[in-house]
């Protein structure tokens, strides 16, 4: 049986501690919060002292991941990590040394649209990729004051631009590393929060030279949608529908909500790095947010 720890407790804690006492893995948690259906200890080299684990994710806030990935290497850990993401608030990333597989919690590659688009799109001519998300942050945590999440606080790694960098990794995952960067954005709309609520980056990619990308805590309802124009072809990805459309031609997939993580944990689990995203492919979207910042404060292009 897998032993896994979890650290942090908040949605996505608790959602992995389920999905992997799920999966049959024996669960301990490192968490400040009480805790149910799992054992709790309030450090990292405690809760490995106790449980000799070989699997550790990491689910705290993005501002505490560098120091939670030292904490699992001083207390001796070699297993397999997950880190939610981004993988970290600011770059430089964090090293993947000294673990067995070290991944970056990019979940959505695992989304059957998003993989099926991937496959769709390997002998393909890339011309032109549009990404668009938006969701409007009050409906992300139902029963909790947003403007007191961690989304809210830039300090705590908070602000769309880090919240919903899964647009981030699968343009780069598509389209290849990035290569230039010009943007806009900041806290434009009239949600009570410090952070940032809204972005549109313009980006030249190694296999697609025009792609834009538009993320927002403003949509109501939300929306996930790739729209994709090949030499050959035209792909339009709806993940919220659970459609792939090529030429019109429309494709549906089925979709639960928990597939998505449960499918990640299954590939850490076998050590299947396939469809994983890499710390090195982690770093490369934490470069990417760094240069976006830049971009906007410069008013300029920022090359990679």
């Amino acid at each position: 049986m897998t032993r896994a720890i979890v650290v942090g407790y908040g949605s996505i804690g608790q959602r992995h501690v389920r999905l992997l006492q799920q999966l049959g893995c024996e669960v301990a948690v490192v968490s400040r919060r009480a805790v149910d259906h799992a054992p709790n200890f309030p450090t990292i080299a405690a809760a490995l002292a106790a449980s000799a684990a070989d699997y550790a994710v990491i689910a705290n806030e993005t501002s505490e991941h560098a120091a939670a990935v030292a904490e699992l290497r001083a207390a001796g850990f070699s297993g397999r990590l997950l880190v939610e993401k981004p993988l970290g608030a600011v770059s430089p990333a964090i090293a993947a040394d000294g673990f067995a597989l070290a991944a970056v919690g990019y979940n959505l590659r695992f989304h059957p649209v998003m993989a099926a688009l991937a496959q769709s799109l390997a002998g393909e001519q890339l011309i032109s990729m549009q990404v668009y998300c938006g969701q409007y942050l009050p409906d992300w945590r139902p029963g909790t004051d947003y403007q007191q999440s961690y989304s809210a606080d830039p300090a705590r790694g908070g602000g769309v631009l880090r919240d919903l960098s899964h647009e981030l990794d699968y343009a780069l995952w598509l389209g290849g590393p990035w290569r230039r960067v010009a943007a806009l954005g900041g806290r434009l709309g009239p949600l009570h929060i410090q952070s940032d609520d809204c972005w549109g980056l313009l980006m030249e990619l190694q296999r697609c030279p025009l792609v834009t990308v538009q993320i927002n805590y403003l949509d109501r309802p939300g929306r996930r949608q790739v729209v994709v124009n090949t030499a050959a072809h035209t792909y339009v990805a709806d993940l919220v529908r659970g459609i792939l459309v090529r030429d019109g031609s429309e494709q549906p997939f089925k979709i639960e909500r928990d597939d998505t993580y449960l499918a990640q944990h299954r590939a850490v689990l076998a050590g299947d790095t396939s469809q994983l995203c890499d710390f090195k492919q982690g770093e490369s979207v934490m470069r990417l947010i760094d240069a976006a910042e830049r971009a906007l404060r410069d008013g300029a292009w920022i090359a990679a």
